[in-house]
């Protein structure tokens, strides 16, 4: 199987040699340089410029030359020459082989967040495909990449892309990366990946020199400089590169980053639906799975049809469940912890029966009402975590879960974790008990490398703990390649006692969801959840399911507490007969006639 994908912006192998196509509405000329030659471009009006050149080919490096004389590289190119300042290369989308691959449905997805350069000490598309009989063994059916789009240096996140069509070379090259996503099909993996549409890197994007119009001058992100989605151009611009991915890579699935970032008012249809539209228009029935992040708690974009089928977006990455456990587990306060203290209990049963916490109310963190009424949504429109990159990395030290909380209590959450109808998702090394850290890191230089370092101890300097300066000095500096290589998950620890004992009660958890939850999953209705107990420590939640009730009793305090009777066969646990002893959690299934 050959799989490309003929975009409007940027470069193109034709029968005859190449088309080059770039959006410079600041620009009066631009020419193109190929082979150290210079070529003037054609003017198509409305800021295109366009040109078709014979006899060139792949591995041909080629640059757009602005009126200023700088050459800037293809802001959708498939791959560079080098950095991200350097040329581009022409690739042949065409030489990868594809082994036929249909896909699995929704239901079925147990998600390994993964960052490929902390994933093995070789930090590579290749060394990753030797780890994929490990997660088949673990149960783990897909496989969540972090943004690989081309950025700065050589380490990073992933997050402060700026060639949002390009592999970041540091991992691999394009034909590596497509390998690696051909072997997780040959293991029966799904592959998604995170792509960061909200915004740009603040190194090596050059749009601003000679498109000014692709950003929003009366509006910035955290991160950058908005964008101006309600042109043309800027749409197809991130359209394209959701079809990109998905057709001529082979994923299975996309996961956008902050799309709370992403606003085209006046826009019908908004940017996000119009991106989740083509995407299901160019592959009607298959298994392509769209999730969001989005701190507002909307659910128009999550929405099933009459017949409960996706109609844009798969699901939306629940934070309200994870920030509430973190708090059950941790006891922690601070930031935007401070709205799942009180009532966390109760907040924990909710987050479980229907998804979302905040459903309209006035959260105190934010000053504002927050969400949506959510319980009409099924249970999979919800992807559940307990870890994930933002929420360890985004810690002063990266610390995991285990190195805050007891084992008992975490064995716990993950059991209730693992059950749910929710979708779960894992951070990589997660299944064995990883307790590395996982830090934030770039590959900054200069002026700029020192601004992040400060900026990242300006951030903490809010909470209590990092009042003190020589505290905040302690914060690892994101440049070092020091805190990059501490970040790299233990592999060592997979095969210890200590690891390999958690890599089998995740293992368990993972066949008992498969054979018990996993087929009552596929048309699980909305409106199912429903809360029994939720406070002092005992939850007790049912659910509805296609064809089954599935029943929650857990006790996450450390004393003995009576739970309500639950009915159906026993998946894991005691049963309900007599008290649940400390951080004891029970699961049963109820088949209906």
């Amino acid at each position: 199987m050959k799989r490309v994908f003929r975009k409007s912006w940027g470069a193109e192998l034709v029968e005859t040699g190449a088309r080059f196509r770039l959006w410079a509405p600041g620009e009066r000329q631009i020419r193109l340089r190929c082979r150290g030659v210079d070529h003037a471009m054609h003017a198509e009006g409305d800021g295109w410029f366009d040109l078709t050149l014979p006899d060139v080919g792949a591995g041909d490096d080629y640059a757009f030359v602005l009126s200023t004389g700088a050459a800037v590289p293809d802001p959708a190119a498939r791959a560079q020459k080098g950095d991200v300042h350097g040329p581009s290369l022409l690739i042949d989308p065409t030489a990868f082989d594809w082994t036929p691959w249909e896909g699995r449905p929704w239901e079925e997805a147990v998600i390994l967040e993964v960052h490929i350069g902390t994933f093995t000490p070789e930090g590579t598309f290749r060394a990753a495909i030797d780890r994929l009989p490990h997660l088949v063994e673990t149960g783990i059916t897909a496989v969540e990449i972090m943004p690989v789009a081309q950025f700065a240096g050589n380490r990073g996140w992933g997050y402060d892309g700026v060639l949002p069509y390009a592999p970041h070379p540091a991992y691999g090259s394009p034909d590596d990366m497509k390998a690696f996503i051909d072997a997780c099909h040959r293991h029966g993996l799904m592959v998604l990946l995170d792509v960061v549409y909200n915004h740009f890197g603040p190194e090596g994007n050059y749009l601003h020199a000679y498109a000014p119009d692709f950003f929003d001058p009366a509006r910035q992100t955290p991160w950058g400089a908005a964008i101006a989605y309600n042109r043309d151009p800027v749409r197809r611009f991130f359209g394209e590169n959701a079809l990109y991915w998905i057709e001529e890579y082979h994923l299975d699935g996309l996961r956008l980053d902050a799309v709370d970032h992403i606003r085209d008012p006046g826009s019908d249809p908004e940017i996000l639906a119009e991106i989740a539209g083509r995407v299901r228009a160019a592959h009607p029935g298959a298994h392509i799975h769209l999730t969001t992040e989005d701190n507002r708690n909307i659910t128009r974009l999550h929405e099933r049809d009459g017949a409960g089928k996706v109609r844009l977006y798969s699901g939306e990455w629940n934070d309200d469940f994870h920030n509430v456990a973190h708090v059950i587990a941790t006891g922690e306060s601070e930031g935007y912890y401070a709205d799942f203290t009180e009532d966390h209990w109760a907040k924990f049963g909710r987050a479980l029966a229907e998804g979302f916490i905040w459903q309209g109310e006035h959260s105190p963190h934010a000053d504002a009402p927050r969400g949506e009424p959510s319980a009409h949504l099924p249970p999979t429109a919800f992807v559940d975590f307990l870890q994930n990159h933002d929420q360890t990395g985004n810690r002063a030290f990266g610390e995991r879960l285990l190195a805050l909380s007891s084992r008992p209590m975490v064995r716990a959450l993950m059991t209730i974790h693992l059950l749910s109808p929710h979708i779960p998702l894992l951070f990589m090394g997660e299944e064995w008990g990883e307790v590395r850290p996982f830090a934030f890191f770039t590959d900054f230089h200069g002026e700029l490398a020192e601004a992040v370092r400060e900026g990242r101890r300006r951030e903490f300097a809010a909470f209590g703990e990092f009042q003190n300066a020589e505290l905040r000095a302690a914060i690892p500096d994101p440049n070092a390649l020091s805190t990059f290589e501490a970040s790299r998950i233990d592999w060592g620890r997979a095969a210890n006692d200590e690891g390999q004992n958690w890599l089998a009660f995740t293992r368990t958890l993972l066949a008992l969801r498969f054979r018990h939850v996993v087929p009552h999953l596929a048309g699980a209705p909305g409106n199912g959840g429903r809360v029994l107990v939720a406070d002092e420590g005992m939850i007790a939640v049912d659910w509805q399911l296609a064809g089954a009730v599935l029943r929650l009793r857990a006790n996450l305090l450390d004393r003995a507490q009576d739970a309500p009777p639950a009915a159906g066969e026993v998946i894991i646990g005691p049963g309900t007969r007599g008290p649940l002893r400390p951080h004891t959690v029970v699961w049963t299934i109820e088949a209906e006639a």
